[in-house]
């Protein structure tokens, strides 16, 4: 299923979407789930066969394009999880770039951990707003980001899988200078703003083999990324097992996976956006996150 926040006058809500109808199933009509998505995914499988059965129904569908789309978490519990230099090739690119402040080495022994504010996070078509980047080096990255859904401490590669709830696409929409200049990547990371998320969540029932998605971001039209999921260094149950063995992980917590080359820092001169510009991440089935920025 393909998961979404939205709102219309009746206010903000979660609902599915059916690409076929392009219109959106809300769960919260004629039903007692809930209107908000980090309370829906804690429901686990028992939400998901709740909604599969509202979807069955054919009631309460609603023409998307009536409708606006949020982050389909607008407000995580928590900061978003990441991953520093986890393709090889962004890896040499951010080392070669100067802002790397992360250490020696260009690919990582471990993985690179940091996190972005729940504040930074905005919807599919909010502009991105590079004003909160007072040092004018705001740059993009494309990534797949994962949703957990039953959390816990000490997770197996093994079993990492049956604790991925779905998928999502995030931005790491990143201020350059703020990152290197202050060493600790967080408050480069984090401006109100700077973590577009969507259009949706795709269970993981959807997704055969995470590592077959193709990542692909454009700026203005032109191709920036272009990667495999099978590239990443550290792949998804090695991240899960790393984060769990000195945290518990929650139901709806998110850990974005790490961005490939052709950031605008590895440009020389660097591509940073500017107002006006438009980027868009595509990851199928996801779809696509493009945001103007303003």
């Amino acid at each position: 299923m393909r998961l979404v926040t939205f709102s219309d006058a009746q206010g903000r809500r979660v609902g599915v979407h059916d690409p076929a109808s392009d219109t959106i199933v809300d769960l919260a009509a004629g039903t007692r789930l809930p209107r908000d998505m980090n309370a829906f995914i804690a429901l686990g499988k028992n939400g998901l066969s709740r909604a599969r059965r509202a979807v069955r129904s054919g009631e309460g569908r609603i023409p998307t394009a009536t409708v606006k789309l949020h982050a389909p978490i607008p407000r995580p519990a928590k900061n978003i999880l990441c991953v520093g230099k986890n393709y090889y090739d962004h890896a040499q690119e951010f080392h070669s770039s100067g802002v790397d402040a992360s250490g020696k080495e260009a690919v990582p022994e471990v993985p690179v951990i940091f996190t972005k504010w729940p504040n930074s996070v905005i919807g599919p078509g909010e502009p991105i707003p590079s004003a909160n980047d007072y040092t004018d080096s705001t740059d993009y990255e494309g990534e797949l980001a994962v949703v957990i859904g039953e959390g816990g401490r000490n997770l197996s590669r093994k079993d990492a899988y049956d604790h991925v709830y779905g998928y999502t696409i995030i931005n790491d929409v990143s201020a350059r200078t703020l990152q290197n200049r202050h060493r600790q990547w967080f408050l480069g990371k984090s401006p109100d703003g700077y973590c577009p998320m969507g259009p949706c969540i795709v269970t993981a029932d959807e997704v055969k083999d995470v590592s077959e998605l193709q990542l692909v971001t454009r700026v203005n039209g032109e191709l920036r990324q272009s990667a495999f999921v099978s590239q990443l260094i550290f792949d998804i149950p090695a991240l899960i097992e790393t984060l769990s063995r000195v945290m518990t992980l929650e139901p709806g917590d998110l850990v974005s996976t790490g961005t490939c080359a052709g950031v605008g820092i590895g440009f020389d001169p660097p591509k940073y956006l500017k107002k006006g510009d438009v980027v868009a991440v595509t990851i199928e089935p996801i779809g696509t996150l493009e945001n103007p920025v303003a």
